[in-house]
């Protein structure tokens, strides 16, 4: 088993069983996304061995002791008992362990060779953003008309600062469960923004479902004119689509699109990494593997498309982070190499098992660090 290889899908995996029990995450949704995601990072790392002709002994999701699985050449495919991330095994050598055997030449491989097994998952994270980017806008510009489904559950889209709705204490998610008298989801949001507009300076009853808890709030509307308003923007949870037949010029579209998010989503990534490093970043913006998890399962519930972008946003932001130059992910693997080749000298196997040992310790730190700060937020 890799012995100082931290990969963030296992980071992510962690607390997969708890957080299933979780108030607002369903089951199949966290399953998938993080099988999937999982499945995918280790993918790219048995590709990259493939190429590089070392045979792999052992692909496994999870760890721990082999549940069952299938031989695939001379590798052991397998799924394991712990369903905490995943590993690729070199078959007699583990490139994670700078002091294992290495019977098969690792070690001797050329430098682009080598970074390109550690690049694997990051590489295959970025791919996986992209084709999940490219599939749901591809599928939307076949869109020729949609209209809310009837009976369909409404969410808070947007909500004003400093109006009522925001003092009040409503945040864009919430499902509406009740305004007023009107019910939901049967009731119609137009005949809520009717209610709201009679009744300025009135408080109104509101309820809301997050996170899986009913929340009740009293809003009062501002008076303007004789109209009340109270500073939110809500929009059904499902549509009903009609579609063209798919043509080339959607992939087209589809994939131009995906590039212009996955280049937003990466700066909006490296804008919070420094607010991070700088120590701007408040708590209530960090999201360990619960507040994922059950972003993941929300967005499973919403509908495929969420899904998908979801899962690729996920992913892209694992492979932003896995490639940072930190002992223990695979980007501090590429950057120990990189040091290597320019200093002409590979550095000692003691200080090699000290830098990775430090960087698997600042990891865990953190990732404990940031599942306390989940669990305190349940239970506001």
């Amino acid at each position: 088993m890799n012995r100082h290889r931290l990969p963030l899908t296992l980071c992510l995996s962690l607390v997969a069983l708890f957080a299933l029990k979780v108030p607002g995450a369903g089951f199949w949704g966290p399953i998938l996304m993080l099988g999937g995601l999982v499945f995918l990072h280790e993918g790219g790392h048995f590709l990259a061995a493939k190429y590089m002709g070392m045979p792999v002994e052992v692909f496994s999701l999870g760890f721990g002791p082999r549940l069952f699985g299938f031989k695939w050449r001379e590798t052991d495919v397998r799924l394991s008992a712990l369903p905490l991330g995943g590993y690729v095994k070199l078959a007699g050598f583990n490139p994670e362990d700078p002091g294992a055997d290495d019977p098969y030449g690792f070690l001797q491989q050329p430098f682009g060779k080598r970074m390109l097994f550690y690049s694997g998952g990051i590489l295959a994270n970025l791919a996986t953003s992209l084709i999940l980017f490219t599939a749901v806008r591809a599928d939307q510009a076949r869109i020729i008309k949609a209209e809310p489904r009837p009976g369909s559950a409404m969410v808070v889209d947007q909500v004003a600062k400093g109006m009522p709705a925001d003092v009040a204490g409503l945040q864009p998610g919430d499902e509406l469960r009740r305004v007023g008298h009107i019910l939901f989801p049967s009731g119609r949001w137009e005949d809520a923004v009717a209610y709201i507009k009679t009744h300025p300076a009135q408080p109104i009853a509101v309820e809301v479902l997050r996170e899986g808890k009913l929340l009740s709030f009293s809003v009062t509307p501002t008076n303007e004119n004789g109209v009340g308003r109270v500073g939110v923007g809500s929009l059904p949870m499902s549509y009903d689509f009609q579609r063209r037949p798919l043509q080339m010029g959607d992939l087209l579209t589809g994939g131009r699109i995906a590039i212009e998010d996955s280049w937003h989503m990466s700066g909006q990534v490296f804008g919070f990494l420094k607010k991070l490093v700088t120590f701007q970043a408040r708590s209530a913006e960090v999201s360990g593997p619960i507040g994922i998890i059950k972003a993941g399962s929300r967005a499973a519930k919403s509908g495929w498309q969420e899904f998908l972008i979801m899962c690729g946003a996920i992913s892209l932001q694992l492979g932003i982070l896995n490639a940072l130059p930190i002992p223990a992910l695979d980007g501090g693997h590429m950057a120990l190499l990189v040091f290597e080749k320019l200093r002409r000298k590979d550095l000692t196997i003691e200080l090699k098992e000290k830098i990775l040992t430090g960087g698997f310790l600042l990891l865990a730190s953190l990732m404990a660090l940031v599942i306390v700060m989940d669990v305190l937020k349940l239970r506001k």
